[in-house]
């Protein structure tokens, strides 16, 4: 039986309110703006939470169901065709229910199976090889992905940080909030981007985490603990390497040469590492496509505004590659697109 060609038939995206520049934020952390320029390199981002109040405006659910409509309102897609649904996140709203089914509820869709992924920057990937591998079986024919978080949720606004450390200073500049959806199908329609390859393998056997991110319960949840914790000096040295690990393995399964690619999309850490990775992975033919300086640090979001800005270029018979690379755990990720 020959397997189905697993292929992206649209594309949605979800980003939270108005951007938040980095004179705005520098004003309500009471930190340096130009620390944030030369450090970060991140233009604009996007919370769900009000930075003011501190208010959540926008639920995780909220943006994935934004994210979805758009998705399943494009030409050649139907609501009505979707039989599965799967949500990569490292911030659902609620332990219990999965967020998934609360975005399937504000869809109106019932009857069909759901899956949440807890993951960090691998989870939107994680996704699409979870869809690609049901559409692949043969029982299924078409499926709703997403990918999304909400990581406003977890700073602490009130906090003093005008003697913190810059390793504990990049989460409150770094991470933005938003979401977004892809229809998958078993055969070309809409966008007709075919997904050609998946990649996603877990690397961090015996290596201490590159992130963590609390969940506080009622017995800890006045801990003196930070809600997020992140080693960047490990993230800042590990990640160009494996990117371009996973670049070469990718190509090599494919046997795709590197003159071969038409884009390519590389981790959005942050505007200044994206362009240090980019560097890294060399590849002059290939045109970049990067939304991190302007969105954030979104996490789950992140390949899915790839993506969307990649079909505003993209051609028929061209080819795309995308690396991400998560410090949570250290997992190798990343898919190949080809149009179709």
């Amino acid at each position: 039986m020959t397997t189905p060609t697993t292929c992206l038939a649209s594309v949605g995206t979800a980003l939270p309110g108005d951007p938040v520049d980095n004179a705005t934020l520098a004003k309500v952390l009471g930190i340096n703006e130009d620390w944030m320029e030369v450090f970060i390199g991140t233009r604009t981002r996007y919370f769900a939470r009000d930075l003011g109040t501190g208010e959540v405006r926008w639920s995780l659910a909220d943006l994935c169901a934004q994210a979805a409509e758009k998705a399943l309102a494009a030409p050649d897609t139907d609501p009505a065709e979707i039989e599965f649904i799967v949500l990569g996140t490292a911030t659902p709203d609620t332990l219990m229910p999965a967020t998934v089914n609360q975005v399937a509820d504000q869809l109106g869709l019932d009857q069909l199976p759901t899956f949440q992924l807890q993951s960090g920057c691998a989870g939107a990937v994680q996704a699409l090889d979870v869809a690609r591998s049901m559409i692949a079986s043969g029982r299924f024919r078409t499926g709703l992905v997403m990918g999304g978080d909400v990581c406003s949720k977890h700073l602490d606004l009130q906090r003093d940080l005008s003697a913190a450390a810059p390793g504990d200073l990049v989460n409150h500049v770094l991470f933005g909030d938003g979401a977004g959806a892809a229809v998958l199908t078993d055969e070309p329609r809409g966008q007709r981007l075919a997904l050609r390859h998946v990649l996603n393998r877990f690397t961090g056997l015996g290596r201490e985490p590159g992130q963590i991110i609390e969940w506080f319960g009622l017995a800890d949840r006045h801990d003196d603990r930070q809600a997020l914790i992140e080693d960047y000096k490990a993230i800042e040295e590990s990640v160009p390497v494996m990117a371009v690990e996973i670049l070469w393995e990718i190509l090599g399964e494919l046997d795709w040469g590197a003159e071969q690619l038409d884009y390519l999309l590389p981790p959005q850490l942050s505007g200044r590492m994206t362009r240090r990775i980019t560097e890294e992975l060399d590849v002059p033919t290939a045109r970049d496509i990067s939304c991190v300086a302007d969105t954030g640090n979104n996490g789950n979001a992140l390949p899915f505004l790839q993506i969307e800005k990649l079909l505003e270029r993209m051609s028929c018979g061209e080819r795309a590659l995308a690396v991400a690379v998560e410090s949570s755990k250290w997992i190798k990720a990343g898919f190949a697109l080809e149009k179709i």
